[in-house]
């Protein structure tokens, strides 16, 4: 059983924003492919989605914390289905990288993400990657630009072109 963490913020003020880009890819997953609907379960502080990809059981998780404190989540999930802590992977987001870009690591470092230091303080290093583009414009702070929306342009093109490249990557390292 495979487990997909992505990490977000997820009160209804940060919908759509750049900061919660892959909340909306999880969207495209269970609306395009064979996905359950996502379930909240607040002992757990999870919403949860089941599927199937290259015939294995995987697990869709949507932390219900701030993304900080999404290793209690993680956490929670990892114990509940004993599962193996190399078939955790934990998207998220890098202002660093160039636009549109995705990287996908077995091991990584932290780098500036203290959310993903949380989270490697619980399982070392023992978890899969995949670091995702989220641009700057430097004519922002950076917080307000990535709890910015998107423009309804924008968001057809990542339904249209980024999400399907991702999806690809992800299947492709899973």
């Amino acid at each position: 059983m495979k487990l997909i963490v992505w990490l977000w913020n997820p009160w209804d003020k940060y919908l759509k924003t750049k900061h919660n880009i892959w909340f909306i890819f999880l969207d495209y997953i269970i609306n395009t492919k064979e996905f359950s609907e996502f379930k909240f379960e607040s002992k757990f502080k999870w919403e949860i989605s089941n599927g199937v990809l290259k015939w294995e059981k995987v697990i869709l998780l949507k932390p219900q914390t701030f993304m900080n404190l999404s290793w209690e989540s993680v956490k929670k999930v990892v114990d509940f289905y004993k599962i193996n802590l190399e078939d955790i992977y934990i998207v998220y987001d890098d202002l660093s990288m160039d636009f549109w870009k995705i990287r996908y690591r077995d091991k990584w470092s932290a780098w500036w993400h203290n959310w993903i230091k949380d989270i490697i303080k619980i399982f070392w290093e023992n978890f899969k990657r995949f670091k995702i583009w989220i641009w700057f414009n430097d004519k922002y702070e950076v917080s307000d630009w990535v709890l910015s929306k998107f423009s309804e342009e924008e968001l057809i093109d990542l339904d249209t072109s980024i999400f399907k490249n991702t999806y690809n990557l992800l299947i492709e390292n899973i």
